[in-house]
């Protein structure tokens, strides 16, 4: 039995710090897989049931890292919740990085100071109103040595760790090039004349080893303090949560659950229990102002909740009888008491803290670019920095071979490399967690952006998902009635009436819109005798001793009714894309009753958005030709694949992803055809799996959602294009920070190496070098972070 697990690492400052960690826990016996994010400093492991939390924090602390692993049990609570682990780790994890940051500030602080006074003292000719004493070769040396071994000690242990692991790391080019410049000095300090009887002359770099190590120790507290809020997303996340719960018991004593039968009676006494003590069938009241603190199902009340914080929909959403809350909703106005259906782990809350939290762990394919670059980076480094070395001293003096080679170790960071693509990753899907868009990893937030078919299923995605009366006809007198929220005529309304008594037994779809507008319009409905369904065609029975039909065609035939005189009618309405249900009595047609899932408000809006965008856009439904047709016209959706049975849905996308029709400018290529598929119900869980990214409504069934890759938390169907544009802001933020990375190394370590002597005098000093490393990583988190203020 194998199971994932996810936890915080301390004291990594590179990506090559990331995959030495990687390459320690993949070692570890019992260990399937094994992958660590330099940003978002989270190892993810799959592990048999024989590892146990402390071989994963060996492992870490083996490579000389922090691994912070909570125990998964709580005592007398069982296991714990995804909630509950990821809120303890994290308060851990917080506890630990303050602490990190104190130090590092105290570091810089003290640092500075001294670095200041080793600046000023090695230059006595520049700073001429320095005391004397500071420019005392031992009390530089004295200085210095606080700088470098008790500043920069991180710098030296990290070393260590990589040598004993055959391997190197950022840390290693910093500590080869501070070492270089403060032993130098100091074997100047420790034996006078020892350099002048070798020929080469005695300078002191006491001022560059210490302003390097200072000015990287700012860089490195100053990225820190920015990567503190690429995680804020998942801290807002696990802030929502209600703490406690207002319970309803049989009584004080034996704290029972109730009954409803007993909640309608007023039988119980209401207490507040901790929010991990509520079992799913509890029932719970929630009052004005108050969170809903689990998921549930109404049994009492109506109220208006905000949603916002989970779904991103701004507007308070009615809830009444059998409406399903949400926990961590706020409940705006009335008081209701509700069932819990799902707690703990199970909430949508916890569904989407995990899915969050593995998302901004995950890694996108155009990282591995950066990865396999940042593996052999630092060994190229070594070699281009001897070289400088011996180029210059051949061709120069020692003092610039000597500074040179400092400045091509110290400038070569690949951290701003390693920060480029997670940071990003972490705050796009941060952002769409806010907007109610749920991406599933980083994979499909890259694919997203390079979608070219979009297949939308029809029932609950593109329309409600709940039918509605839109016509009712009295056939015998003629009367027609187009609206339905118009006043019904005497006939028209015994025609409604009819059908709404034989609908009280039924539990079709169908059945439950016309008993729905029957209620609206509060009709007396009359008792039925001899009840009987007919599965597929619908139902018959006695209303005051009269016998009634009530279905579809196959239904008339089946009982001898004659359906011809209502064909023009009836072929109106159903190309509007409406089913036609008739009531008939033992002789003829009564009436005819027109059903229509309506349509979402925003999905013609978002059909054109998509096909401006060069997006081809299909329509696929298990309905008739005609049906299909007529919602196709209302969305402007011109490609259609109608009378599609569920388990066909996945043959169709694949179909689409291999052959183009009418492929739309700039798309003709078949190998660039990027399909999604827009989906909810349970038999859209093949054809999302299947397609290339699938995207779930959040309304739909919860199998759907585990087979996309994105689920949209809300009803608004503009939140698919919400999430294809936060995939394209976010891949165009790290692609400018690759080119960052990128230029950055390709061009200032030639600068570092000399290329601008020659032509302009030009040398780089490796103080310089230093602040140019420390600001690439700061201006790649900044410009993450920008991703937080874009609106999609």
């Amino acid at each position: 039995m194998t199971e994932k697990k996810s936890f915080p690492i301390l004291g990594m400052h590179c990506a090559s710090c990331a995959r030495l960690i990687e390459r320690s826990l993949q070692k570890t016996s019992g260990v399937i897989s094994a992958s660590v994010n330099y940003a978002s400093e989270q190892a993810s492991v799959d592990v048999d049931s024989k590892v146990s939390d402390e071989d994963l924090k060996k492992a870490v602390e083996n490579v000389g890292y922090k691994a912070i692993l909570v125990d998964q049990s709580a005592e007398g609570k069982g296991q714990r919740t995804i909630e509950e682990i990821l809120r303890a780790s994290n308060d851990v994890k917080e506890e630990e990085k303050k602490k990190q940051l104190k130090n590092l500030k105290n570091k810089v602080v003290v640092s500075s100071i001294l670095s200041v006074i080793i600046l000023s003292g090695s230059f006595p000719e520049w700073f001429t109103f320095v005391p004397s004493v500071f420019a005392n070769p031992w009390y530089l040396f004295f200085l210095s040595t606080i700088v470098q071994f008790w500043a920069g000690r991180e710098f030296y242990l990290a070393t260590w760790s990589g040598l004993r692991n055959r391997t190197a790391s950022m840390d290693t080019l910093i500590a080869i090039g501070t070492s270089a410049a403060y032993f130098f000095s100091a074997l100047g300090v420790l034996f006078p004349g020892f350099f002048e009887s070798l020929g080469i002359p005695m300078v002191m770099y006491f001022d560059t080893a210490a302003v390097i190590v200072t000015l990287i120790l700012l860089g490195r507290y100053l990225e820190a303090r920015a990567k503190l809020h690429t995680s804020d997303a998942i801290k807002k996340l696990l802030q929502l949560q209600a703490k406690t719960a207002r319970v309803l018991r049989s009584n004080k004593v034996t704290n029972n659950q109730l009954t409803e039968d007993s909640i309608m009676k007023g039988k119980y006494v209401e207490t507040d229990i901790p929010i991990d003590q509520v079992k799913v069938g509890d029932y719970i009241r929630v009052r004005p102002g108050e969170k809903v603190p689990v998921d549930g199902v109404i049994v009492e009340g109506v109220s208006s909740l905000d949603e916002s914080m989970v779904t991103g929909e701004s507007i308070p959403v009615d809830k009444t009888i059998k409406d399903t809350v949400i926990g961590a909703t706020l409940n705006k106005l009335g008081s209701f008491i509700f069932k819990a259906t799902k707690v703990g782990s199970d909430t949508m809350l916890a569904n989407i803290v995990r899915m969050v939290a593995e998302a901004q762990s995950s890694r996108a394919p155009i990282q591995r670019l950066a990865d396999v670059i940042s593996s052999y980076f630092v060994p190229v480094v070594l070699m281009l920095a001897v070289a400088t070395f011996i180029v210059w001293y051949d061709f120069g003096t020692f003092s610039q071979a000597f500074t040179n080679m400092i400045a091509v170790l110290i400038i070569a960071c690949p951290c701003a490399l390693g920060l480029a693509t997670p940071t990003a990753i972490m705050v796009g899907t941060g952002k769409g967690a806010e907007r109610g868009i749920l991406i599933k990893d980083a994979e499909t937030l890259e694919i997203a952006n390079k979608i070219s078919v979009a297949i939308f299923d029809k029932t609950g995605t593109l329309t409600e998902g709940k039918p509605k009366v839109t016509n009712v006809v009295e056939v015998r007198s003629g009367m027609f009635q187009p609206e339905a929220d118009r006043p019904l005529g005497e006939d028209a309304g015994k025609v409604l009436q009819i059908a709404a008594s034989l609908e009280q037994g039924s539990e079709h779809a169908l059945g439950e819109a016309i008993l729905e507008e029957a209620k609206g319009k509060e009709f007396a409905l009359s008792a039925v005798e001899g009840f009987k369904a007919h599965p597929g065609l619908g139902i018959e029975g006695k209303i005051d001793g009269e016998m009634y039909y009530l279905g579809n065609r196959v239904l008339m035939k089946f009982a001898g009714i004659n359906i011809e005189e209502e064909e023009n009618p009836v072929q109106k309405l159903e190309n509007e894309g409406k089913t036609v249900v008739y009531l008939s009595s033992e002789e003829d047609i009564s009436g005819l009753i027109a059903i229509a899932d309506t349509l979402k408000p925003t999905a013609r809006a978002l059909v054109d958005k998509l096909k401006r965008q060069g997006i081809e856009v299909w329509l696929i439904t298990g309905d008739n030709e005609r049906t299909a047709q007529a919602i196709a016209r209302q969305t402007g959706i011109e490609n259609i694949m109608a009378g599609v049975l569920p388990e066909e849905k996945a043959l169709k996308v694949k179909e689409l992803k291999s052959k183009i029709q009418n492929p739309p400018a700039g798309r003709a290529d078949p190998k660039s055809r990027v399909v999604a598929f827009i989906g909810d119900g349970i038999n859209d869980a093949p054809a999302l799996a299947s397609s290339d990214v699938g995207i779930a409504m959040g309304t739909g069934a919860d199998v759907a959602m585990e087979s996309a890759g994105i689920t949209l938390l809300n009803k608004d169907l503009m939140s698919v294009d919400a999430a294809i544009s936060l995939s394209k802001r976010t891949f165009s933020v790290i692609k400018q920070n690759l080119i960052w990375a990128f230029g950055y190394n390709i061009i200032l370590i030639p600068v570092a190496m000399g290329v601008l002597y020659p032509f302009f005098g030009l040398l780089l000093n490796p103080a310089l070098a230093a602040f140019a490393m420390a600001a690439s990583s700061i201006s790649v988190v900044s410009n993450s972070l920008r991703l937080k203020r874009i609106n999609v």
